[in-house]
């Protein structure tokens, strides 16, 4: 086995390394949120019962097929900024914010446990806004930007079936 460690070129896309690190900390706990919302999501597609079932079904398998594509973004942007993305269960659940929920819940709580994880997520997200702002990195709060939205707006929806 050789001893040479691979050398790969210094990153120079005008953030320091420092910042860097910092901004993808933050995308690191956003890639869990949104993973372990992921989960959440297809486990209450699968699981959920009743009068609502064909509507709620079909919801969240739109609400979960969103969030897979949004983990690869995710990861790519931490991928870019040189570090490895987070990818096992035992990272996502010492950097998610949000908790499982076992068993199976009755419908309105499932509807209860995604608003809160939607929101739980959506504040990962804002919580980077100010760095990836103050180190002018426009792509992290691009991504940011479009996460907040579909959170915020799922989030809504949601809350809106609890209404009477």
């Amino acid at each position: 086995m050789s001893s040479k460690k691979t050398r790969t070129s210094a990153i120079d896309i005008g953030i320091s390394a420092d910042d860097r690190e910092k901004i993808v900390r933050g995308l690191s706990a956003l890639l869990a949120d949104s993973y372990t919302l992921y989960l959440m999501t297809h486990n209450f597609h699968w699981n959920v019962t009743g009068p609502q079932f064909n509507s709620l079904h079909l919801m969240f398998m739109g609400q979960y097929t969103e969030q897979w594509n949004a983990l690869d973004v995710i990861a790519e942007r931490i991928r870019a900024l040189g570090h490895p993305a987070p990818g096992t269960y035992k990272e996502f659940v010492k950097l998610a914010s949000i908790k499982e929920v076992e068993g199976v819940p009755k419908t309105n709580d499932m509807i209860g446990h995604l608003v809160a994880a939607q929101e739980a997520t959506a504040r990962t997200a804002r919580k980077l806004f100010p760095l990836a702002d103050s180190a002018n990195d426009q792509p992290t709060a691009d991504l940011l930007t479009q996460r907040l939205e579909v959170h915020e707006k799922t989030a809504w929806m949601l809350r809106s079936l609890l209404e009477e």
